[in-house]
């Protein structure tokens, strides 16, 4: 490999480095602690690749500087946080809009006293 090439692979390296730190996902390890803000689980350089930033507001198209769209959570916390989100979404719980369903009132004890009871 001449020096150029290696030169020009080193430029577009620190290049593209500085272009993922100005997305959100390293903004966020900038701004806060290594941390699943779910299951406080502790994040190294070893196994950081596992911590995602979550949009609090499912917004991925919102993401102001200060950090308040986001939060940072393992993988399994993340996939929770989505999986209950589409939940929601498909079922209800999400606006408030939403008629709540009626409290059962079967109550398959009822008799239990009269069951029990010989003959």
């Amino acid at each position: 490999m001449s020096e150029n090439k290696a030169q020009q692979i080193v430029a577009d390296a620190r290049r593209n480095k500085e272009e993922r730190e100005k997305g959100y996902r390293e903004q966020a390890l900038k701004l806060f602690p290594w941390i699943c803000g779910r299951c406080a689980r502790e994040f190294d350089n070893k196994n950081l690749r596992e911590l995602t930033v979550h949009h609090t507001n499912h917004n991925h198209d919102q993401n102001p500087a200060d950090g308040s769209n986001w939060e940072l959570l393992c993988l399994y916390c993340h996939d929770n946080e989505h999986q209950r989100f589409e939940e929601q979404s498909r079922f209800g719980g999400l606006g408030g809009t939403e008629k709540k369903a009626a409290a059962a009132t079967f109550n398959p004890f009822a008799d239990l006293k009269k069951m029990l009871q010989k003959d």
